[in-house]
C-alpha cells in the first residue's frame, strides 16, 4: 500500500495542530486564576491604604503620604520588606508544622473566592453551594492557626491558636444559619427587581447584624481579635513568625476581610446590580457581543465600590469599640447569636409557608 507524502504531511500538520490546541487549552485554564489573584493582591493593597487613612483620620493624623502619591505604594513597601526579612526558625519548635500553618490558612482563605460572582456571569466555580463552599474552607483556617501556634513552643503563640479555634467553632453556627438560600447567582437575581427597596439588608435586618457580627469575629478584627490580643499575647500565634511566613498571616487576614465584605455585598447588598428599580445591566445595555465587556466592567466596578464602601465598618470598629474578654465572646456567640440566628430562621421559613 502506497501513502502520499502530501497526505502524511496533513495527517502530521493535523495532529501538531490538536496538540496545540491541547497546549492552549490547558494554558487557558490558568489565566482566569492568575487575573483574580492579582486583581486579590492588588485589591489588599487598597484595602491596607484605606485602613490606614481612615485610621489616621479618625486619631487625627496624617498616616502614610511619602510612599508614592498620597502614600498608596506604602503597603507595597512594606510587603517588600517582609520579603526581604530573614525568616527564623524556633530552635525547640516543631519545624514541620510551624512551615505548613500559614500556607494553610493563605491558601483556604484563597480558595473562597472562587465562589464569588464579581459580576455578570462572572464566577469561576458556581458550585451551588455558593456561601457554604466559603464557611467549609474558613473552617479549615482555625487548624492552620493552631498548627503555628502548637509548632511555635511558645505558650502565647499556643493560647492564641486555641483562641482562634474556640472562636472560630462558637461563630461559623450563626453565621451558616443566616443563609437564607444556597446558589449566590439565584441570591442576586433576587435583589435585582426593586432596587434598593430590594436588597436582602431589608428583608432580613435581623440576619444582616448576626452575619456582620460573626464575620468581624471570623476575621478576628476588633472587638473579636482575642487570638492576636497585643496587650495579652503578644501576637498570638504569630509571635515567633517573621519573613514571607508573616506575610502570609497579614496577607490573609486582609484577604478575609475583602472576602467577608464581598458576600455582605452579594448576600444583602444586591451584588453587581443598581439601586435603581426595574433597571437591570443586562436590560440597560443589552446582552449583545459589543457591549458585554462594558456590561461585565461595570458589574465589576459595582460589586468593588459596595464591597469597600461596607469596609468602612470594620475599619472604624477598630478604633471605636474596646476589646471583648475571652468568656464574654463565647457567651455572646453562644447565648446571644445562636439563639436569636435559629429565630431568625424558624420565623423566615414559616412566613415562608404562610406565605401564597
Amino acid at each position: 500500500m502506497i501513502i502520499d507524502t502530501t497526505e502524511v504531511q496533513t495527517i502530521h500538520s493535523f495532529y501538531r495542530l490538536e496538540s496545540l490546541k491541547e497546549v492552549y487549552g490547558f494554558i487557558w485554564i490558568f489565566v482566569p486564576i492568575l487575573i483574580l489573584v492579582l486583581g486579590i493582591t492588588m485589591g489588599v493593597l487598597v484595602i491596607v491604604w484605606l485602613e490606614r487613612k481612615i485610621s489616621a483620620a479618625i486619631q487625627q493624623r496624617i498616616g502614610p503620604e511619602y510612599a508614592g502619591p498620597l502614600g498608596i505604594l506604602q503597603a507595597l513597601a512594606d510587603g517588600t520588606k517582609l520579603l526581604l526579612k530573614e525568616d527564623l526558625l524556633p530552635s525547640r519548635g516543631n519545624i514541620r508544622l510551624f512551615r505548613v500553618g500559614p500556607s494553610i490558612g493563605f491558601i483556604s482563605i484563597l480558595l473562597s473566592y472562587l465562589v464569588i460572582p464579581f459580576g455578570y456571569h462572572l464566577v469561576l466555580a458556581d458550585l451551588s453551594i455558593g456561601v457554604f463552599l466559603w464557611i467549609a474552607f474558613s473552617s479549615i483556617v482555625p487548624i492552620g492557626l493552631l498548627m503555628s501556634g502548637y509548632g511555635s513552643n511558645n505558650k502565647y503563640s499556643f493560647s492564641g491558636g486555641l483562641r482562634a479555634a474556640a472562636q472560630s467553632i462558637s461563630y461559623e453556627i450563626p453565621l451558616t444559619l443566616c443563609v437564607l438560600a444556597i446558589s449566590l447567582l439565584d441570591i442576586i437575581e433576587a435583589q435585582s427587581k426593586y432596587g434598593f427597596g430590594g436588597w436582602n439588608l431589608w428583608r432580613q435586618p435581623i440576619g444582616f447584624l448576626v452575619f456582620l457580627m460573626s464575620s468581624l469575629a471570623e476575621c478576628e478584627r476588633l472587638p473579636f481579635d482575642l487570638p492576636e490580643a497585643e496587650e495579652e499575647l503578644v501576637a498570638g500565634y504569630q509571635t515567633e513568625y517573621s519573613g514571607i511566613k508573616y506575610g502570609f498571616f497579614y496577607l490573609a487576614s486582609y484577604l478575609n476581610l475583602l472576602v467577608s465584605s464581598l458576600f455582605v455585598t452579594v448576600l444583602y447588598l444586591g451584588g453587581w446590580n443598581f439601586s435603581i428599580p426595574y433597571i437591570s445591566l443586562t436590560e440597560l445595555f443589552g446582552i449583545n457581543k459589543m457591549f458585554r465587556v462594558f456590561v461585565i466592567a461595570i458589574s465589576i466596578f459595582i460589586t468593588l465600590a459596595k464591597a469597600y464602601l461596607f469596609l468602612f465598618i470594620p475599619i472604624t470598629t477598630r478604633w471605636t469599640l474596646p476589646r471583648m474578654r475571652m468568656d464574654q465572646l463565647l457567651n455572646l456567640g453562644w447565648k446571644f447569636l445562636l439563639p436569636i440566628s435559629l429565630g431568625n430562621l424558624l420565623l423566615t421559613t414559616s412566613f415562608q409557608l404562610v406565605s401564597p
